[in-house]
């Protein structure tokens, strides 16, 4: 029985229903020029590729339960991008590996994705280390699976804890060679082909790649990397202001759960274009969030620059100025003013009253120690 969706004939002839995704598509094709626009605005311009590098690569380890020395990671992307750190930490080669091929795919995103180029990621994934020892087998480093029987992907390995069959990869050797031609023939093709949205062929991508899983390691890790490629082409500036692994992490049980469904004898892709979109969407929509904070916090202090603010009320209205991710969504009272700040009942109230005196608080409805008050440029959103 033809159980696995490589087991079929012309499996990579992939088919979808364009009425699905094409509002979408759209949607998503908006918002990066509007997070391209936004960036070239932003205070935080600098800053936002290194955060959004960083952050893509840790969530992509953390997606396998790898944990990395972020520090670390974070000098080796600052000395790539010509950032000077302060502080930096002493770089590993754990982390200069993860740099090489972060960098390596955004920065050279039109040179062609061959053979050499996978394995020469996969080496440096585990950066000066020949052969894996993991779970007590011998991993294989820099070459495609030679086993003559489908790699199998269970739980404990890759989903869970169980021991539960997910996944069949195809066998390795000549064969999944073949396949490994036929998936970057296409790679290399498809990016001019424009009758298929650039969006599209990332979500392909990622998920051809991953069904052919062709290292014994590191399979994921690679995919997400050659998905920001995909996505590189498609705007290589883009792709430094927002982290898609992010959102895959935040969403891992049906990740994994959308591709062992599409994986098992499935006739079209609907499913996981859905489900790749819809976190594109979200991994885009927390950067644009995070630009309008930023932008929002700029102007705020101009604003108020003539104003001379004490130690303290720095420090709440900063808090203040974290948006819905503050920890006072529904304004701050005297009382969490105190405690934030470690001054008297007495003095918070003070605070609070020449703030306000200052047109830079709003004082919402209510009387005594339920008072709370919320800065004035979010009065809107409670009125």
């Amino acid at each position: 029985m033809k159980k696995w969706v490589w087991q079929k004939a012309n499996w990579t002839k992939f088919k979808w229903d364009d009425t699905l995704v094409t509002a979408k598509l759209r949607l998503i094709h908006k918002k990066i020029g509007q997070l391209v626009g936004e960036s070239k605005a932003s205070p935080d311009a600098e800053a936002l590729p290194l955060d959004m590098l960083l952050t893509n690569l840790v969530a992509s380890s953390l997606i396998e339960n790898e944990k990395l020395n972020v520090r670390s990671l974070k000098s080796s992307l600052a000395r790539r991008l010509g950032v000077t750190e302060e502080n930096p930490a002493p770089l590993q080669d754990k982390t200069e590996g993860l740099a090489n091929i972060m960098m390596d795919a955004v920065n050279n995103h039109n040179a062609a994705l061959t053979m050499e180029r996978l394995l020469q990621w996969h080496k440096w994934l585990f950066q000066n280390i020949e052969r894996f020892d993991y779970a007590a087998q011998k991993i294989k480093v820099g070459e495609i699976r030679d086993n003559a029987a489908p790699m199998q992907v269970v739980g404990g390995s890759l989903y869970g804890t169980s021991t539960k069959l997910y996944f069949e990869a195809p066998e390795g050797g000549e064969h999944l060679l073949g396949l490994m031609h036929e998936f970057l023939e296409w790679f290399n093709h498809s990016k001019d082909d424009v009758m298929l949205d650039p969006l599209l062929r990332a979500a392909i991508a990622h998920f051809w790649f991953i069904t052919l899983h062709p290292f014994e390691d590191g399979n994921g890790r690679i995919t997400r990397v050659i998905t920001d490629l995909a996505l590189a082409q498609m705007d290589h500036q883009s792709i430094r202001l927002y982290a898609m692994s992010v959102a895959i992490h935040e969403n891992r049980s049906s990740y994994y759960e959308i591709l062992e469904k599409c994986q098992n004898n499935t006739y079209t892709i609907n499913e996981w274009l859905i489900w790749f979109l819809g976190t594109l969407e979200r991994s885009i929509d927390r950067s644009l969030l995070r630009l309008d904070r930023t932008i929002a916090k700029a102007k705020f202090w101009s604003s108020y620059s003539h104003i001379e603010f004490n130690e303290a009320q720095n420090k709440v209205l900063n808090r203040l100025l974290h948006g819905e991710e503050n920890d006072f969504p529904h304004g701050i009272s005297a009382s969490q003013y105190q405690k934030v700040t470690g001054v008297s009942k007495a003095t918070a109230t003070r605070h609070l009253v020449e703030l306000l005196e200052n047109d830079v608080l709003y004082k919402l409805e209510g009387g005594g120690r339920s008072t709370r008050y919320i800065l004035k440029i979010d009065k809107e959103k409670f009125i």
